[in-house]
């Protein structure tokens, strides 16, 4: 199942897990309107997936992988320090996108929350943290990876505590799930001032605080990243290509050229202006000709292709084939066509598909784990500079008087994606992306679709 959450900015995350199937097929669908005149003379294929589509792929496990028996092992020194950090990082990585789905879950749907929901989350909170902290390393060398990550936990827990205080409707039982999160959030921070996690300076700075954060989320996630490699697809094609072209050209220049010599004689000004014209020619159908050529080559052909490697070991785990295109309505398959109810408003949407497959190679995975989550950041920055800025004024009767009203210009976009798994499982989503000139405003989900067999 596919999720897709909103970012800040003009940024989408889109995440999948990959089960213990080896091969997986991604097609995503993006349906911009016409009035915004994206065409691939504005964005090519090759700038829009190089700009707005970054992905990421790491390890996914629904089973916690607890340090606790790592650390004793560690501490009698059974397990070396680089398995002791790889487990220690799984642990609060887990922790860490189990938090962020749950808080978020919590606030998506902006209905009131009694207070066991929300207490079943902060509770979990408290005690995955408490048994984390039980097996503190007396290592040295180790002490200083724990200190880092029970940093970042700490102050994690407590940021999601307080975007619920922020965000969560105000119900009857709110002052109570309020005074509880806020109880929570005291308990982190003094936590965190009791072991002198953070300087003085770094407390009082705000900016400081979230930077240095960040880098320590960076340290949580390198160990289950796994590096990738991209590699476009094609250039010895292209080379054949461009060759191709200039000696189809060649052949008929020097045709055209026998012929205007036997037309024209001995050199002259007529002889010298016929050749100009004829290697103008040339240059301009050259380029023609191979174009024509490349599409007519590389058509249905993936344009990249990515090599996933093991962080740790560096082994190969994966491969991935991408491509990339603008299409039109009429080339959709039927399955599309159905989610998106093609009506006549729809005609001039820009439509650029993205398709994925991938091969993983679960054998060659960390120890425990056989499913990755692919999560693929969409930037759409690249529709902005589209947009017009300001808004527009709407006029309403009210009372017997007439009221106007500033509202923002905001556009519609349509996002579908399919997946199809190794047997043939297909799965079809649907969202809505409002956004304006300055943002995403909403994410609403439409439907899911699972065609027959």
């Amino acid at each position: 199942m596919i999720t897709v959450e909103r970012k800040d900015g003009h940024k989408l995350k889109i995440s999948h897990v990959i089960q213990e199937t080896t091969n997986r097929q991604l097609d995503m669908y993006i349906f911009v309107p016409g009035e915004l005149g994206l065409h691939s003379n504005i964005v090519t294929e090759d700038e829009f997936y190089h700009n707005a589509i970054h992905g990421k792929r790491t390890y996914y496990s629904d089973i916690n992988h607890l340090p606790l028996v790592h650390s004793r092992l560690a501490s009698r020194g059974k397990l070396s320090s680089e398995q002791y950090r790889l487990s220690l990082s799984l642990y609060a990585y887990q922790y860490a996108l189990a938090l962020e789905k749950s808080a978020q879950q919590l606030l998506d749907d902006k209905q009131e929350r009694d207070l066991e929901e929300v207490a079943e989350v902060a509770q979990l909170c408290v005690r995955i943290l408490k048994r984390l902290r039980r097996s503190r390393p007396t290592d040295k060398k180790l002490l200083k990876y724990y200190e880092n990550i029970d940093n970042y936990l700490s102050w994690f827990t407590e940021q999601r505590c307080l975007a619920l205080v922020a965000h969560l409707p105000r119900s009857k039982e709110y002052p109570e799930i309020k005074e509880m999160l806020l109880e929570t959030c005291k308990t982190e921070s003094e936590h965190r001032t009791k072991h002198d996690y953070n300087s003085t300076k770094a407390m009082q700075d705000q900016t400081r605080m979230s930077n240095k954060m960040r880098l320590l989320r960076r340290l949580i996630e390198y160990p289950v990243t796994m590096k990738e490699k991209t590699i476009e697809l094609g250039k010895n094609t292209k080379k054949i290509v461009t060759g191709l072209a200039a000696g189809i050209v060649m052949i008929f220049v020097t045709i055209m050229l026998i012929k205007a010599r036997g037309f024209l004689g001995d050199i002259t000004a007529s002889f010298i202006l016929v050749l100009s014209l004829i290697y103008a020619a040339r240059e301009v159908f050259k380029d023609d000709l191979k174009k024509m050529l490349w599409r007519l080559l590389r058509k249905g052909k993936a344009k990249w292709r990515k090599q996933f490697f093991d962080a740790n070991t560096g082994h190969l785990t994966g491969r991935q084939l991408e491509w990339l295109e603008y299409t039109n309505y009429d080339a959709l398959e039927s399955d599309i066509k159905k989610v998106r109810k093609h009506q006549v408003s729809q005609r001039e949407e820009t439509i650029l598909h993205y398709k994925s497959t991938t091969r993983m190679s679960p054998t060659k995975f960390l120890s425990g784990y056989e499913q990755t989550r692919e999560s693929i950041m969409l930037d759409l920055r690249v529709l902005t500079s589209s947009m017009e800025k300001g808004s527009q004024r709407i006029y309403q009767l009210s009372d017997g008087q007439v009221t106007k009203e500033s509202v923002e210009k905001r556009h519609l976009i349509n996002l579908i994606t399919k997946e199809t798994d190794e047997d043939d499982t297909v799965r079809i989503q649907r969202w809505k992306i409002i956004m304006n000139r300055s943002r995403i405003v909403d994410v609403e989900v439409m439907e899911t679709v699972t065609p027959e067999k």
